[in-house]
């Protein structure tokens, strides 16, 4: 064997006996969770590293006038499909993680998503074991943004902040001392039914001037008579302005100085909607505690909702390492 510290710089390869072939080692796998997020308008499914890296990504919309079977036959294929998309990439899927629109119950026994009427008290956690012979942790999809935000997103570093997704639907998640909020049910941070405007329109939970009937897509459809996709600059602004006004109550409530919002509406209406949400917020929080609180848009922005849903997965994996139910 020549020494590379004593050749002339034309190194030999190393002789290798017939009799004696090299060693074959099989490639490493790489560990992920198959990620899903169910929103009011799409199923999505990815894979997601320890990392937090998304090394791959389908979605499908949710078809409208159907049966909740159908919209499972349309979710469970989109699922099997990423299963044998992992084995493609050589990855050992090591557990499912879902962030789903609420209300829920503890990991997902059940979902009745405001957004998909077809699916009320709808089993979705056995339905998905039973699928694809994997643990499932589950959670509402706006706390699956706020661990993906405070993972590797604007709120990195931060012990106290509030995500939000405005999109369909909203919804929030907490984190308060490091420790995301969960409630009595598992449906802490359900900010979509703060009233903001009282005597308002009346929601799909029943009350009246909920965040959700003003500043959601699809109330700004109902609105409008036009999609989201297509706003005029006032409905961007008083969009802001609603959640900037849900975002002081929360600030206030909780003593909290950072708002995260995602979301399809929040980010795709940018600058004027985060202005017009800052002044709102700014306008609101008076207290000394709460004073100069800012509400920012999510870093990881259309990838969020998959990499939340991976962390939901993640933290699920290591809880059951530790023993932690």
């Amino acid at each position: 064997m020549v020494d590379p510290d004593q050749a002339d710089g034309s190194l030999e390869p190393l002789a290798v006996d017939a009799e004696d072939p090299p060693e074959v080692h099989p490639p490493l796998l790489i560990d992920v969770i198959l990620a899903v997020d169910i929103g009011g308008t799409k199923f999505a499914a990815g894979l997601v590293t320890a990392r937090g890296e998304l090394i791959a990504r389908a979605r499908v919309e949710v078809e409208r006038d159907v049966g909740p079977e159908s919209h499972y036959t349309s979710f469970a294929t989109l699922v099997t499909e990423m299963q044998q998309q992992a084995i493609g990439q050589g990855a050992r899927i090591r557990a499912v993680g879902v962030g789903a629109a609420g209300p829920v119950t503890h990991q997902l026994e059940t979902i009745s998503p405001v957004n998909i009427p077809e699916w009320r008290e709808f089993p979705l956690r056995a339905r998905l074991q039973e699928l694809t012979g994997l643990r499932v942790f589950g959670d509402l999809d706006a706390k699956a943004l706020a661990l993906a935000e405070g993972w590797l997103g604007a709120a990195q570093g931060q012990p106290d902040f509030c995500a939000m997704t405005v999109s369909t639907g909203i919804g929030g998640g907490i984190v308060l001392d490091g420790e995301l909020l969960d409630g009595e049910s598992g449906n802490a941070g359900h900010i979509g039914h703060i009233i903001v405007e009282p005597l308002g329109r009346r929601c799909g939970c029943g009350a009246q001037g909920c965040l959700e009937a003003e500043a959601s897509g699809l109330a700004i459809e109902q609105i409008t008579g036009r999609p989201p996709s297509e706003p005029t600059y006032e409905i961007m602004q008083r969009t802001g302005t609603f959640v900037g006004r849900a975002a002081a109550s929360i600030c206030n409530s909780l003593d909290l100085q950072l708002v995260v919002v995602g979301g399809a509406v929040a980010l795709g209406f940018a600058a004027t909607f985060f202005q017009s949400a800052q002044v709102a917020l700014d306008e609101n929080v008076q207290l000394t505690y709460s004073r100069g609180a800012r509400i920012i848009p999510s870093r990881l922005a259309d990838s969020g909702p998959l990499i939340g849903a991976g962390a939901v997965g993640w933290r699920g994996v290591r809880r059951a390492a530790r023993g932690v139910h």
